[in-house]
């Protein structure tokens, strides 16, 4: 007879024979969570889970493919931590999952917490890329064609005042200081709290001078806390604290200064930012690569709320085939992806080599004469040639550095037969060309733009938009988890590999009266 004290209470107790079938006959076949073991080879990550654990030091640790399991349940079913240790108390079709006996033992809350900071980023992501290496065997993923999107994560912060965020990165500042400098990390809190007195009937202005100026007082000192020998002898993590909070309070005093850009928004977030996606917000971007064929996402990446989403599809593409050696061969995105940069990196024959879809999103032309009209001298490099055959070779960098400014003088367009059909209007003197350093790329995209592929491939793109919707409204990918562009990221991957699951079941157990749409599916057929 199984002795339960005997065992130690970090050791689940797997389900016998008997249990397994009364739970069998007690959760039906078509459940999810009976058919998802049957699809997906859980055992096959524990290699990868396995050496966030020693072997030789401390206790046992709890079984990590369960753990694993059990986080999955938390993202499918929006549990928190505590709820889903619960939740597998009781709920038998749960049990059957984790395979474990009424009899065994479950973990505290937290031990999900710290699985999750062993498990790190890095071997999510190689767990994540796993499970898609799984579907590829299975022939579901193709590599015909990627759909690209991204959406926007609200930050788990209250978003301060100026003055706030200041006097709070000052007051981390100096918590982290305290072990290292006791009696001037005091001083400088008395300072601080006189001068919130002091200040109370002041102007803003003068309340946020008064901060900044403390701060810029404390760093003085404070940068050279590092160099000194207490410094060396204390704990990694004391010295990460202070560094992060040196860092973060340089980032804020350099923030204020005008034409600032990328400005930290929270002193308890230092990687969330202010962004536009519809209306504005504070927080990320969730940005997603799918398998247009299988809706499978393939990719996952978070970026801050003003990170470049365009310029993030080549990172994307190339997680992915660095995973899995494989060589995708088009993706199709919106308008984010129409600059001249990111064009040429991901058409590069040297490079990516994809074929790229995307809507062109250009103004509406000036009067006169476009720029193609105007040819560049292929030799020199120099001389640019207007359609009257005049040339000049006066130019300049345009001001968004992304090609060179051409100018033709008074005494080149007083006289031009083509003048009237050259110039915007009659009060202008001369003209003026740009010719950009991407223009066969823009001129590819837009040929692209035209053909009957292009239609074909964007009447897919809504499919990576609906998955997004499921991430957001299944998932609640919409509001950040936890604080940090890497924790919020750790939050995206799990979701995104929930998410994978449903698909690579949906797929693998089709209803009868969907076998058709799912083939169609998988075939790429609208």
């Amino acid at each position: 007879m199984l002795n339960l004290d005997s065992l130690p209470t970090n050791v689940f107790i797997p389900l016998d024979h008997a249990e397994r079938e009364l739970y069998e006959q007690i959760v039906p076949p078509d459940h999810f969570l009976r058919r998802l073991p049957a699809v997906v080879d859980f055992e096959s990550f524990r290699p990868l889970l396995a050496p966030a654990y020693s072997k030789d030091q401390g206790r046992p640790p709890w079984d990590p493919v369960v753990v694993l399991k059990t986080l999955v349940l938390a993202f499918h079913y929006r549990l928190s931590d505590r709820e889903v240790i619960n939740a597998a108390r009781f709920n038998v079709a749960q049990r059957l999952f984790l395979g474990l006996s009424l009899k065994s033992p479950l973990p505290h809350h937290t031990t999900l917490t710290y699985f999750r900071q062993r498990l790190g980023n890095e071997r999510l992501q190689e767990v994540f890329d796993a499970l898609v290496g799984q579907a590829r065997q299975l022939g579901l993923v193709k590599d015909r064609l990627r759909l690209k999107d991204a959406t926007h994560i609200i930050a788990n912060v209250a978003v301060p005042s100026t003055i706030r965020l200041v006097a709070e990165v000052r007051d981390q500042l100096l918590e982290a200081l305290q072990p290292f400098a006791l009696a001037r990390a005091a001083e400088a809190e008395q300072r601080a709290a006189a001068i919130r007195v002091a200040s109370e009937d002041a102007t803003d202005a003068e309340r946020l001078l008064q901060r900044v100026t403390h701060l810029q007082v404390v760093l003085a000192w404070a940068d050279d806390v590092p160099r000194q020998e207490t410094f060396a002898q204390a704990s990694d993590d004391r010295q990460e604290k202070l560094r992060a909070a040196l860092a973060l309070a340089h980032k804020v005093l350099a923030d204020r200064e005008d034409g600032a850009q990328d400005k930290v928004v929270s002193a308890h977030d230092a990687d969330a930012r202010h962004g536009k996606h519809g209306d504005f917000y504070t927080g990320y971007l969730i940005d997603v690569a799918m398998d247009a064929d299988s809706e499978i996402i393939t990719a996952v990446n978070v970026l801050p709320a003003n990170g470049d989403e365009g310029g993030d599809a080549a990172y994307l593409i190339t997680q992915e085939e660095r995973a899995h050696g494989n060589d995708v061969e088009s993706v199709s995105i919106d308008g984010a992806a129409y600059r001249g940069p990111v064009l040429r990196e991901l058409t590069d024959p040297a490079g990516l080599n994809l074929e790229v879809f995307t809507p062109p999103s250009e103004p509406a032309p000036p009067k006169g004469f476009p720029s193609e009209r105007f040819s560049l001298d292929v030799i020199t490099g120099t001389t640019l040639t207007c359609p009257a055959g005049e040339t000049t070779q006066q130019r300049e960098r345009n001001k968004n550095d992304t090609g060179y400014k051409y100018r033709f003088s008074k005494k080149q367009c007083r006289d031009c037969p083509l003048r009237d059909e050259c110039l915007a209007s009659p009060t202008v003197k001369s003209r003026t060309v740009i010719k950009n350093d991407y223009e066969a790329e823009y001129a590819a995209a837009k040929a692209k733009a035209q053909t009957p592929e292009y239609a074909a491939t964007r009447r897919r793109h809504p499919a990576i938009e609906r998955k997004l919707a499921e991430l957001v409204r299944r998932h609640d990918v919409r509001h950040a988890r936890y604080r940090g562009c890497a924790r919020v990221l750790l939050q995206s991957l799990l979701s995104g590999l929930v998410v994978n699951l449903k698909r690579i079941v949906r797929l693998l157990f089709v209803p009868p009266a969907a076998e058709g749409t799912v083939r169609a599916e998988l075939a790429g057929v609208n």
